[in-house]
């Protein structure tokens, strides 16, 4: 009987230590395996098939039937055993688990490195298509720009050409119209010292003829007093011319015949003429004279 205790602190510590075992791993797998999640499931899934290894071996434990402590016992050793070669292995998977966390940890630095060489290396293509971009961009630029200032180049020397062609035509009429003016000028020049000149003449010819006239009128007013004085004489003539007349022609009234006008010569009978008007006696013959003052006289009827 006094192996009972002893047998039964064995049976509970090999209980005890069994049943914490699979925790304990899983606990261990947790901490050395934290940072990697899939080698972690995947060790824990391994420690809870060595956990539940380590149950079927305490199954074994278990009285069955009428097994004796001793077969008890051997059963518990062999469980026992069992169990520390699951915890060794649990620890193997937990370090190669901890190795693939490691090479899971390196591989996802060298993929962070690979994904940081490859973000540049995109940057660098961005940067490089953009940059070709922009330079096919330019130089397309920069041709349409040559084309456009060619363009407006040749744009610009023909409206200049046309420019310079209006300007030649205009020059060129401008030059007519200054040398037809020039040459009206001249005309008008001449004109106006012909004009001066004959305005001059017609000064000189009008300050002549009015000297002239005045001389005229002087020489005019003489001989107008001279013809005045004449005349009075003349008419004092004519009145005794007329006197006389029609004393010869109470006369010739008084004689049958003319034979009284006979007896005068040819001046006497101009001067009888005269004074009782007969037209042309200065050209008629002292006979026509002598009829032209009968009829006059009205005697050559009797």
């Amino acid at each position: 009987m006094p192996r009972q205790p002893v047998l039964e602190q064995l049976t509970d510590q090999a209980r005890t230590g069994l049943r914490e075992m699979p925790t304990n791993a899983a606990w261990l797998l947790s901490r050395v395996l934290q940072p990697a999640e899939t080698a972690v499931e995947s060790a824990a899934a391994g420690a809870r098939g060595k956990g539940r290894k380590v149950k079927a071996a305490v199954a074994d434990l278990t009285p069955i039937g009428g097994d004796s402590v001793d077969e008890q016992l051997e059963r518990a050793r062999e469980a026992a055993e069992r169990a520390q070669e699951a915890e060794e292995e649990a620890l193997d998977a937990a370090e190669h688990s901890r190795d693939l966390a490691e090479e899971v940890r390196e591989a996802s630095a060298r993929g962070k490195v690979r994904m940081a060489e490859v973000e540049r290396e995109l940057a660098e293509r961005v940067s490089q298509r953009v940059a070709e971009a922009r330079k096919a961009a330019d130089q397309v630029v920069e041709r349409e720009r040559r084309a456009a200032e060619a363009e407006a180049e040749r744009h610009r020397r023909a409206v200049q050409a046309e420019i310079e062609d209006e300007v030649e035509g205009a020059q060129r009429y401008a030059d007519a119209a200054r040398e037809e003016a020039e040459e009206l000028v001249a005309e008008a020049t001449e004109h106006l010292e012909a004009a001066r000149r004959l305005a001059d003449e017609a000064t000189q010819a009008a300050r002549a003829a009015a000297e002239e006239a005045q001389e005229r009128a002087r020489q005019l007013t003489a001989e107008a007093a001279e013809h005045t004085s004449e005349a009075e004489t003349r008419i004092r003539a004519a009145e005794q011319m007329g006197e006389r007349s029609l004393a010869a022609a109470r006369e010739l009234e008084d004689e049958p015949t003319n034979g009284g006008l006979e007896s005068y010569n040819k001046p006497e009978l101009v001067e009888l003429a005269a004074g009782i008007g007969i037209e042309g006696r200065t050209n008629m013959t002292k006979a026509e004279l002598v009829d032209a003052i009968t009829k006059a006289s009205g005697t050559g009827g009797r």
